[in-house]
């Protein structure tokens, strides 16, 4: 359970679950996974994906009983980036310490448009009005440095 928590939870966050949705439904994962008399562990690997798949499914449930249906990506598609991102390392903590240090290369102005964007949920305007630059000039701002940001993270998790 310890290898696999921080990989469930991080999991369901990329699909677009809260902080506390997604402890909730981690904690539900292995109760679920618990209860499941006829569970083999084969590998980490197919353990790891086992539990996206209980997580996932767990999630849908949980939106269906709440009348909250949010489209995403296909399961097979995160399943595709997941893999790509955070490979063996069940976790993910290899490419969350990427990022870490990727995020320490871009200048102070794009850290803090991107903090904006993604921690308060700015709007463009907003970011754009509280750096002085016009909307257009905030994307393109937050554009550029996500690209840094995917090039430094690609080029760190291929180096390991």
């Amino acid at each position: 359970m310890q290898r696999h928590q921080a990989g469930v939870w991080r999991y369901l966050r990329v699909l677009g679950c809260d902080p506390a949705t997604a402890d909730d439904l981690t904690q539900e994962t292995f109760l679920k996974v618990l209860r499941h008399d006829a569970f083999v562990q084969h590998s980490d690997a197919a353990t790891a994906a086992y539990l996206r798949r209980t997580a996932h499914n767990l999630m849908i449930s949980m939106h269906r009983r709440g009348g909250k249906i949010r489209q995403v990506e296909t399961v097979e598609t995160i399943d595709v980036v997941w893999q790509r991102w955070a490979g063996a390392d069940l976790t993910g903590d290899e490419a969350v310490d990427a990022l870490r240090d990727c995020l320490q290369t871009l200048t102070e102005r794009a850290r803090l448009a991107l903090r904006l964007r993604y921690r308060s949920e700015a709007s463009r305007a907003e970011i754009g009005e509280q750096l002085g630059i016009t909307e257009h000039g905030a994307r393109n701002l937050m554009q550029r440095a996500k690209q840094q940001l995917r090039t430094c993270v690609t080029k760190k998790l291929n180096a390991q």
